[in-house]
């Protein structure tokens, strides 16, 4: 077997790909770019009603309303968009028709991937079982799938376990659906607050997909502070770092 290592910029230490068998992913911010669908989504709504405010407003209000309701009593997530639009728009002082308020959920199977993940999970796919670990209902995952092309080997929703990331409890059920133990897994992130500060309070090895963001502190999320294994800047550059 080939060994491949990369030196992580936080630590120096090397880390030895070959012990790993699964990747788990996040999918929405790590995968898919859900700032830009999320905005696509939220914009008609914003304009009809003469509520224009810059893109890191829109984004920030997104990110603090949904972590609020997802650390709350387990909501479906198409009713936490609806909540998370209902805010923004009483933020934004204007009442939200049924419609409106069903944008969000109803757009999330548009949200494009970037450009680089389609092919990277392919290279992965041939020699790692890939894992996605998502807030995110079943259904509504389906519809991202297509868009991402490369099939799953095991697709953990938020809808199974019955909480959100960062709740512990659902990567404690991926490695029971997975039947490894952590040591063979390498969670694959963009989000520190969600990922990996559970991800590594549990012992998992962490890479941080570093993309660009309207929020480059926190991204779609509270404040976190973490040190992940890695940080690359997209899935191509991990891909390449693994020997794909």
């Amino acid at each position: 077997m080939v060994f491949f290592r990369h030196i992580s910029r936080y630590t120096g230490v090397s880390m030895d790909y070959s012990r790993i068998s699964h990747l788990t992913f996040d999918c929405y911010g790590t995968l898919i770019d859900w700032e830009a669908g999320i905005l696509a989504g939220i914009a008609p709504v914003l304009v009809r009603h003469g509520a224009l405010v810059d893109e890191a407003r829109i984004l920030s209000s997104y990110a603090r309303r949904e972590a609020e309701i997802e650390s709350g009593v387990y909501l479906p997530y198409r009713e936490v968009l609806r909540r998370v639009m209902a805010g923004i728009a009483s933020e934004l002082g204007f009442t939200p028709s049924e419609a409106e308020l069903n944008i969000l959920p109803e757009s999330v199977g548009t949200w494009p991937p970037f450009p680089d993940t389609v092919e990277a999970l392919g290279r992965l796919k041939s020699r790692y079982k890939l894992v996605i670990l998502s807030n995110i209902d079943d259904g509504m995952f389906a519809e991202s799938q297509k868009l991402l092309a490369v099939p799953f080997d095991i697709v953990i929703t938020a809808q199974q376990v019955g909480s959100y990331k960062p709740n512990r409890r659902n990567f404690t059920f991926a490695l029971e659906r997975m039947g490894v133990v952590t040591e063979r897994v390498l969670h694959v992130a963009q989000s520190l607050y969600h990922d990996h500060v559970p991800a590594k309070a549990l012992g998992f090895s962490t890479v941080w997909i570093n993309r660009p963001s309207r929020l480059p502190n926190t991204r779609i999320a509270p404040p976190a502070r973490v040190t992940p294994d890695i940080e690359m800047p997209d899935l191509q550059s991990l891909a390449a770092a693994m020997g794909l």
